[in-house]
């Protein structure tokens, strides 16, 4: 594999501070102080309980040489044998698989021919859309496609609904071999997949029983995708492994994922920025965006702390891809309300240069760009939308990627992670529940007659004739 450039991502939080962009506006920095033992004792509780309850994600950097093992041979089987590799799953078992695709491999990876590629297509199915299937096998030979199903209670609608689709027409095109075409993702001994893999025989493998959905993009949830289309996977393991060592202390101004996390306390308790805008100046980190924008809103929108007290916290993410959202949201960010605290994703240097040509000389609003480069472009566009922002008095931090790499995506994902159990410390909450999600399971169960649900059925029914 090429060498990899093992260069830090930075964070830059000057935009956000009151000495910058206004005390009007912005946070003073006696303010984070202020909250120096409340970041501390943050710090403690997820330092103290890594690996345990729902934190078996900080160990995933140094706890999986065999599993990495194990799905680097199954991977290259894969490579060899199928021309597609379809992941059925949804929330965070296709989120971060689409995301890692998206930064790591060719913009049109799947149109690449087969040479190029070095790997299968990749097809993330992560909706139920009665289309969409159709379309998927209107693109794919089922005889020379493997699917990795992946679902640790094996009972997640979505995905077993698309499983029992899957299965059944891989019965009717190959026949006995049917169940060397699936891959399971799934629990070690709970669940229903679990008990289908042993039954028929799938290649296995297992989402830690302490990893929950949105934090599992370093096992194999994510992990074996990102092989199949060979993407380096130790360098995003040794990415998360050097963000957690600069996660150690207890110093706010020293741990970055605990001064973001501060940061983002404040804006939300103490000056009402409730929405969070994600916001890439590169294609290939696009889809960044909508994992964490899962990570963040399932982990922090709670409506009761651990204590049992009623309260409605959370952020709401949104989503916003540079240059393109520069036309059609950045009005309401620099004009809107003061809610918004908008973080741009920069990349130091792209993967390839782009030059603009001189030509039309004789319109001189399009030939000072000649002799200029999209690389020089895209960074004035973001430079520009930061100082738009900045003389609106609206706060905004960078985080800069020097490069998009394998070791650059699994630092990202580790701060975000990190970051986001802080931020669930100092609020009080559980960060790793989700029962707003689900509550609509258990509606959708009654709806669809599983049995157990017939009180809530009847009234849902009641309710849908009102």
């Amino acid at each position: 594999m090429a060498k990899v450039n093992h260069e830090p991502i930075v964070l830059d939080i000057n935009h956000m501070m009151s000495d910058v962009v206004g005390f009007q506006y912005g946070i003073d920095a006696d303010h984070v102080d202020g909250m120096a033992q409340a970041a501390a004792a943050a710090q403690h509780n997820v330092a103290q309980n890594r690996g345990t309850g729902w934190l078996g994600w900080t160990e995933l950097p140094y706890n999986q040489k065999e599993i990495v093992e194990k799905i680097e041979t199954v991977a290259a089987r894969v490579r060899n044998e199928f021309d597609a590799f379809v992941v059925l799953g949804i929330g965070g078992s296709a989120l971060g698989p689409i995301a890692i695709q998206q930064a790591l491999n060719h913009l049109h990876y799947n149109e690449l021919p087969a040479e190029k590629r070095g790997g299968p297509r990749l097809y993330v199915e992560d909706n139920i859309d009665p289309e969409r299937m159709a379309a998927l096998m209107d693109v794919i030979d089922v005889k020379h496609t493997c699917f990795n199903v992946i679902t640790k209670s094996g009972a997640t609608a979505e995905t077993m609904s698309q499983y029992l689709t899957v299965s059944e027409l891989l019965k009717k095109e190959v026949g006995d071999k049917w169940a060397e075409h699936i891959i399971a993702t799934t629990d070690t001994e709970k669940g229903n997949l679990i008990k289908l893999s042993k039954e028929h025989g799938f290649e296995v493998f297992y989402i830690p029983a302490t990893v929950g959905g949105r934090f599992s993009e370093l096992c194999p949830v994510g992990l074996l995708p990102a092989a199949v289309c060979g993407i380096d996977i130790r360098a995003m393991l040794e990415g998360a492994a050097a963000m957690d060592a600069r996660c150690k202390g207890d110093d706010v101004w020293k741990n970055p994922a605990l001064l973001e996390a501060v940061l983002q306390y404040i804006c939300m308790e103490d000056m009402g920025i409730n929405v969070q805008v994600t916001m890439p100046y590169a294609d290939s980190l696009k889809y960044m965006a909508d994992w964490f924008c899962q990570l963040w809103a399932e982990s922090l929108g709670k409506n009761v702390t651990r204590k049992g007290m009623a309260c409605n916290h959370g952020q709401t993410p949104v989503k916003s891809l540079g240059v393109t959202d520069q036309h059609s949201q950045l009005q309401l960010y620099t004009e809107g309300p003061y809610d918004k605290c908008i973080t741009f994703l920069k990349v130091g240097e792209f993967r390839a240069e782009s030059p603009i040509p001189h030509g039309c000389e004789e319109f001189p609003d399009v030939a000072f760009l000649g002799g200029k480069s999209l690389n020089q472009l895209i960074e004035a566009e973001r430079q520009g939308t930061e100082y738009a922002l900045y003389k609106k008095g609206r706060m905004s931090q960078v985080i800069t990627l020097p490069e998009v790499n394998a070791y650059t995506l699994g630092q990202l994902i580790y701060f975000y992670e990190m970051t986001t159990a802080y931020v669930g410390e100092l609020l009080d909450i559980d960060a790793f529940n989700q029962p707003g999600v689900e509550s609509y399971k258990k509606n959708m169960f009654a709806l669809l007659g599983k049995p157990g649900y017939e009180d809530r059925k009847a009234e849902l029914e009641a309710a849908l004739k009102d």
